[in-house]
């Protein structure tokens, strides 16, 4: 995302290259959630309420006037950390200090937002979008929190999979016909065309589909599971969007997939590199696996971790419990000092499939 908010498709448009994605002033959707939540509030796209501050001590004095829980957010970008859930006034309270006195995240925490507490499931719905036009992907379901049963810390996602039961006909439709395409639209009448993936994170209220962020690229951990699922040739997607028009409708298989993420001991606080991992090859080999390195580096003996999140291990199945099955079949092959995975990843969904 850093790149797409530094304007890399503006400077390849100067060179009259070829590129995918959304231009600087549309890949604001992203890069400023106030920016996103003015435009939401301004077209009607069902969100949460909110009030932006760009001052700690204003922030502070506001918390005191309403009831947690609430959310707080950095404006600006912060590797999908800056953003706190907070069940306390005083863990409130910390969350704006961290951004905004302490800088945690830089010039990100220039600007926040304290937002209302959405309860309910949450997907994510990614779509291809070219102006207007646009076609919806599977919907996925991330898992968040560093820790089983969605406890700890919040991190860049811990696992994920696709179809979403929950995630009916229906609510597709709403999500595209009060969201997606709205949002879309407003972008065009903002004078900010948005042609490339617009990521939406959703949540199922009481009150339908609400909208808790935008992205502007394919999401980590929700494209391990999307893209093994495409039929299509993705670059024939991908290619008459970066002309400017919208190709055919993408065609996508019915199976499902699941992903289970690797991470370094202590992720998403401070963790050690370096540790030599095992079982790569064993797992590769099974069939329908498919292992994603997101931090790794090769060495002559063989590869080692090189950050937090080390790898995305997929498995693809008839169903749901078949692919969770064959992820976490894949997963007990590899190992390294210190390895970190959630172990329910699906679990929801799978027991709420069984008791109805």
């Amino acid at each position: 995302e850093a790149p797409l908010a530094l304007g890399i498709v503006d400077r390849f448009q100067e060179e009259g290259l070829r590129v995918f994605g959304p231009d600087k002033r549309a890949a604001e959707l992203e890069s400023s959630k106030i920016f996103a939540k003015r435009l939401m509030q301004k077209y009607n796209i069902p969100s949460a309420d909110f009030a932006e501050f760009d001052d700690a001590q204003k922030a502070l004095d506001y918390l005191k006037g309403i009831s947690p829980p609430v959310v707080v957010k950095a404006d600006g970008l912060a590797a999908g950390k800056g953003v706190t859930v907070a069940h306390s006034r005083e863990e409130a309270e910390a969350a704006v200090r961290s951004i905004m006195i302490d800088r945690a995240f830089g010039r990100a925490g220039n600007r926040l937002i304290i937002e209302e507490y959405l309860e309910g499931p949450e997907t994510t719905i990614m779509a291809f979008a070219a102006g207007t036009r646009f076609f919806t992907m599977p919907p996925s379901q991330d898992h968040k929190p560093i820790f089983d049963g969605d406890e700890g810390s919040n991190t860049g996602g811990m696992g994920c999979y696709s179809p979403v039961p929950m995630v009916t006909p229906e609510l597709e439709k709403e999500a595209q016909e009060k969201i997606i395409g709205p949002t879309l639209k407003a972008m065009m009448q903002e004078g900010r065309p948005y042609f490339g993936i617009l990521y939406a994170g959703l949540m199922l209220t009481k009150e339908g589909l609400k909208t808790l962020e935008f992205n502007c690229r394919f999401g980590d951990p929700e494209t391990q599971v999307i893209l093994p699922l495409l039929e299509s040739d993705l670059m024939d997607v991908l290619e008459p969007i970066a002309d400017g028009k919208m190709g055919e409708a993408p065609r996508w298989s019915k199976r499902a997939a699941t992903c289970v993420v690797m991470a370094s001991g202590g992720y998403p606080g401070e963790y050690e590199k370096e540790k030599q991992i095992s079982g790569l090859q064993d797992a590769e080999d099974l069939e329908d696996v498919i292992v994603f390195h997101a931090a790794t580096s090769q060495m002559r003996d063989g590869w080692y971790t090189n950050g937090g999140r080390v790898l995305g291990v997929t498995g693809l199945g008839e169903n749901l419990e078949a692919s969770v099955q064959r992820a976490y079949e894949a997963v007990g092959k590899i190992a390294w000092e210190g390895v970190h995975y959630r172990r329910d990843i699906a679990a929801k969904a799978l027991s709420t499939m069984k008791t109805k």
